[in-house]
């Protein structure tokens, strides 16, 4: 079977729909079950990666590849697909909050999302809690939507040490994940243990914007390399995300499997995906924060706790699982 492949989302600097692709190709590239198939990756020749290249010349391409499948992995595909068509919606923050997004943004992301989800034969999401989201929002029959949970692989290679008191937050920084909330209830507890540290790691795509600048305990950077990145991890000794909407939420779980325990807020997602993993607290407070921020830094047996509970939780994700799901539908659509 051909499976062509829409691969806009691996060039530049992958976000999460490109690293999401890039575990499911590589993954297929050791699975035996996907060797019998095709793979055709299409990406623009020039510099056009937006919504005039994706409705018109990547029908082109998928018929010259004589495809029999399309895999649209990132929100939306063409709306008259040449080939049975999967799209991936991994979230619909666009309509479920349009008051995070500029009118003219908003408007284009719920329209062409809509209808690209009714021209797929399949829609893939990753968590019950998107499924319900594109359902209520973008009017998809139940049955034409499937689960697959993405994959997490720890980005650091044992530990072997006993990591500094640090904290880390790692992701792109939206107005939802109350970063700024994170920063005030941590350096209130920095007063009592002026030795922890904040690291902040994430392009600030606050809007309205938020400026956000390093000071004493507290390191922000847009972009750190991988090396880098991992590095941070292996030193830091906790990870806080407060995200308030997410589609599933990739970097806790990968704090998670490289013994970072967790603070999250408390969301139907994040406990969906996480379950007893972390700590949560049920606002962006501030003294909520300080006080669960101490709990993770300072209290041995509620780290062990969330630890052991990441022990058991971790497995599910699987890339290899993932990807088996996925090639699975790609096969089903391909054979109407």
């Amino acid at each position: 079977m051909r499976i062509a492949i829409d691969a806009r989302e691996l060039h530049g600097k992958p976000t999460g729909v490109g690293r999401f692709l890039g575990e499911l190709l590589a993954a297929w590239n050791t699975m035996p079950a996907a060797q019998v198939h095709d793979f055709i990756q299409l990406t623009p020749e020039g510099t056009d990666r937006g919504t005039f290249w994706e409705q018109v010349d990547l029908p082109e391409l998928v018929r010259r590849a004589q495809a029999d499948v399309l895999f649209s992995p990132g929100y939306t595909g063409p709306l008259r697909p040449p080939a049975p068509m999967v799209v991936a919606i991994h979230d619909v923050s666009f309509a479920a909050h349009p008051e995070w997004f500029s009118w003219r943004e908003g408007a284009r992301r719920r329209t062409i999302t809509r209808l690209a989800a009714r021209a797929a034969a399949r829609v893939i999401t990753i968590s019950e809690f998107s499924k319900r989201e594109i359902i209520a929002y973008l009017s998809v029959e139940t049955e034409k939507v499937s689960v697959v949970y993405p994959g997490v692989s720890s980005l650091v290679a044992g530990r072997g040490f006993t990591p500094r008191p640090n904290v880390l937050f790692a992701g792109s920084i939206f107005n939802r994940r109350h970063v700024p909330e994170l920063i005030e209830g941590f350096a209130r507890l920095a007063r009592r243990h002026p030795d922890i540290r904040l690291e902040i790691v994430g392009d600030n795509r606050t809007s309205p914007r938020i400026a956000l600048t390093s000071r004493d305990g507290i390191h922000i950077r847009s972009y750190v390399p991988d090396e880098e990145l991992r590095r941070l991890y292996a030193e830091s000794a906790a990870f806080a995300f407060l995200s308030e909407y997410e589609g599933f939420g990739l970097t806790p779980l990968e704090a998670l499997a490289a013994g970072l325990p967790l603070l999250l807020l408390d969301t139907p997602v994040a406990r969906e995906i996480c379950g007893d993993a972390a700590i949560y607290v049920k606002r962006a407070d501030a003294a909520l924060i300080e006080q669960a921020l101490e709990s993770l830094l300072f209290n041995d047996a509620e780290r062990e706790r969330i630890l052991g509970a990441a022990r058991s939780l971790l497995p599910r994700y699987s890339w290899t699982e993932c990807a088996r799901r996925v090639l699975h539908i790609l096969v089903e659509a391909a054979n109407g």
